[in-house]
C-alpha cells in the first residue's frame, strides 16, 4: 500500500485507508494534483473597481465640511485645492467592507501636496497632512 501523507493521527489513517484501498500510486496522485492546481484560480485579494469616489473635505479654519462625489480619472476643485481620483476600489465582497482610493491633490500655490492611496477603514494610515484641509474617503460607488 502507498501512503500519501504518512500517518498523522486519525487524519493520516483516513488518507491511508482511502488511497490504500483504491490502490492509487503517489506518482499518479502527484500528476492529478498538478493538473487540478493548473485549473484552480490562485487565491488572492480581489478588488472591485468602482467608477467614482465619495470623499469628505474639511476646511479646518472655517469648519466647513463638504461631501463630494468625484468620478475616477476626473478632478474637482475645493477652495484652493484640486483633487484628482485615479482609482477607487472596494474590497472583496466576501471580506469585511473596505474601500481604497488613489488621490492626487494639488494646492494652487504649492503644487502637488499629496499623491497616495487612502483606506476608508484606516484613515490615519496615510492621511493628507495639511494645515488648512482634511480629506477622508467615505466610499466608492
Amino acid at each position: 500500500m502507498d501512503y500519501i501523507w504518512g500517518r498523522v493521527g486519525d487524519l493520516g489513517n483516513l488518507y491511508k485507508l482511502t488511497f490504500g484501498v483504491q490502490g492509487a500510486k503517489i506518482s499518479e496522485m502527484k500528476k492529478i494534483l498538478a493538473i487540478l492546481l493548473a485549473f484552480v484560480p490562485v487565491c488572492a485579494n480581489a478588488y472591485v473597481e468602482k467608477s467614482s469616489a465619495i470623499i469628505k473635505v474639511m476646511n479646518k479654519d472655517a469648519g466647513k465640511v463638504q461631501e463630494l462625489v468625484v468620478p475616477v480619472g476626473q478632478s474637482v476643485d475645493f477652495e484652493k485645492i484640486n483633487i484628482t481620483v485615479r482609482s477607487c476600489m472596494q474590497s472583496d465582497p466576501f471580506d469585511a467592507e473596505n474601500y481604497f482610493a488613489f488621490f492626487e491633490i494639488i494646492e494652487q500655490e504649492k503644487g502637488k501636496i499629496f499623491s497616495n492611496w487612502m483606506n476608508r477603514n484606516e484613515p490615519g494610515n496615510k492621511p493628507l497632512q495639511h494645515p488648512d484641509y482634511d480629506l477622508w474617503l467615505v466610499g466608492c460607488q
